[in-house]
């Protein structure tokens, strides 16, 4: 393949380790060999997964009640995994061992599909994306607040008012990415995602720890959970009851959302056993785990708040003591989400650097390299175009985090605008065009039922968000006003 070719659309970043010598240490397409793992792959996923959103499947399964709720849960996964296993073929095109590789989702949806789908899918991707980005920066300042608010309330008393504004911390948040987006490319993320993997494991144990903890204490007698979850008359009106419904649905489709990176992450492992075949495993590993997780955190924290439910029960103070295990697990939330946030940015980077490298050639500031000798790092490759367009972005985001500082509603807006066309129609469209499936046969017939459902799913989701946004802005103007 010409050379010129796989630098096109990659998210890859050239550096001068990119030129060893011998074949030994090269790939099929002429890049530096790719050493991932399953471990590595499923590290990746559950950063990409067990996410910021596992906190508010509390508050979502107290709107859907005990039946629906983890329904839905169960419904989402399998879904996600599926589908998972058809994008996980598309990596090589058209065959999924041996055929050429695509770098990045949008590559891969311009192979198979082409045309006008192709840009619809890298408008979703993209918009998706930077949504995330934009949403944990938000999460990750209100779990450093929590920290400061919990050792207040922990000094004054659970009554005091401890109010502190979240945009100092989204400011330090946003000067720790500044550095990590300096990182290249992805391959080079994978002790990171270790570290946030990690964190997102202590911090789910800690919420489930206090659950499970406050149910067995029988401090939770005057808890009310119902199989329908929050009841119209008592905790709520029948419209607030559709709404919250529909928004507690997009909460739990961006708690699986990683459709959008899994290429990237697939194009990080080696190339025997066969990538497709390591990806299945590691999106089996990753979602069983989150899955596990997610319906143990979620069932657990309505056992134990009941229709009362908080939308973060760390960061809304659903629980207060041990004060300091609070604050462990928040600083755990901050970090897992700085690992995070990196996962979902680099293809953002790497698609933008690579369309500047075709548009300006001859630039030395876009195309430059220079090594730079780091004390206790070893040299590094600094080129001054990813330096300041990456600063720049990181910058960006988090004015528009200061700007929009709501946290479920964002998150069911996001999950819900990105699921269908992400993780359900692109990867069934590729499958069906891929495989030369016959319309109307049986397969194709239920594939496409399952993608209009999803479809359905994701607009009355999504409406749910955007009622709950107008909500929050109504609420959030007089606070302002009075501070």
């Amino acid at each position: 393949m010409d050379s010129d070719q796989f630098q096109k659309n990659s998210m890859y970043v050239e550096t001068p380790e990119a030129f060893g010598e011998g074949g030994k240490d090269f790939d099929d397409d002429g890049r530096v060999k790719r050493t991932g793992t399953w471990i590595t792959a499923s590290a990746h996923i559950i950063t990409a997964v067990i996410g910021s959103g596992v906190l508010s499947l509390a508050w979502a399964i107290a709107q859907l009640g005990w039946v629906a709720g983890p329904a839905v849960l169960f419904a989402f996964s399998f879904i996600t995994y599926f589908t998972s296993t058809l994008l996980a073929d598309c990596y090589r095109t058209p065959d999924p061992v041996h055929g050429k590789r695509n770098y990045t989702y949008s590559d891969v949806v311009k192979s198979v599909l082409g045309g006008r789908k192709f840009q619809l899918c890298g408008l979703a991707q993209y918009i998706n994306l930077v949504g995330v980005t934009i949403g944990y920066t938000i999460t990750a300042s209100i779990s450093m607040v929590a920290v400061k608010k919990s050792n207040c309330l922990h000094k004054h008393g659970h009554h005091a008012k401890c109010f502190t504004s979240n945009n100092p911390f989204m400011i330090i948040f946003a000067c720790i990415q500044i550095v990590l987006s300096q990182i290249p490319n992805f391959s080079k993320l994978w002790w990171l995602s270790i570290v946030a993997a990690v964190m997102s494991f202590a911090y789910s144990s800690i919420g489930l720890g206090l659950s499970v903890a406050k149910v067995a204490g029988g401090g939770n007698h005057h808890v009310r959970t119902t199989l329908t979850g929050v009841q119209v008359g008592v905790d709520v009106t029948g419209s607030e009851k559709v709404w919250r419904t529909f928004q507690a649905i997009g909460d739990i489709a961006f708690a699986y959302a990683y459709s959008n990176v899994l290429i990237e992450i697939q194009d990080t492992l080696k190339s025997s056993p066969p990538e497709n075949r390591v990806m299945k495993r590691s999106s089996l590993i990753g979602i069983t785990t989150t899955t596990l997780f997610y319906v143990l955190c979620g069932c657990l924290g309505y056992a134990a708040f009941g229709n009362d439910a908080p939308g973060n029960f760390l960061t809304g103070f659903g629980f207060y003591e041990p004060f300091w295990l609070i604050d462990f697990a928040n600083i755990c939330i901050a970090v897992h989400l700085v690992g995070a946030y990196q996962v979902f940015c680099q293809p953002i980077f790497g698609f933008v650097e690579n369309w500047s490298k075709e548009r300006w050639p001859n630039s030395q500031f876009v195309n430059g390299e220079y090594t730079v000798k780091l004390p206790l790092c070893g040299s590094y490759s600094v080129n001054f175009f990813r330096v300041v367009w990456r600063t720049t972005y990181v910058i960006i985001t988090a004015v528009l985090a200061m700007l929009f500082p709501f946290f479920n509603d964002f998150l069911g807006l996001i999950g819900s605008v990105s699921f269908w066309p992400l993780t359900v129609y692109f990867p069934i469209e590729m499958y069906i065009k891929q495989s030369k499936m016959q319309k109307f046969s049986f397969t194709w017939t239920w594939l496409k039922i399952l993608s209009w459902l999803c479809l359905i799913v994701s607009i009355i989701s999504a409406v749910g968000s955007i009622q709950g946004l107008a909500q929050d802005l109504k609420k959030y103007q007089p606070f302002k006003a009075q501070q």
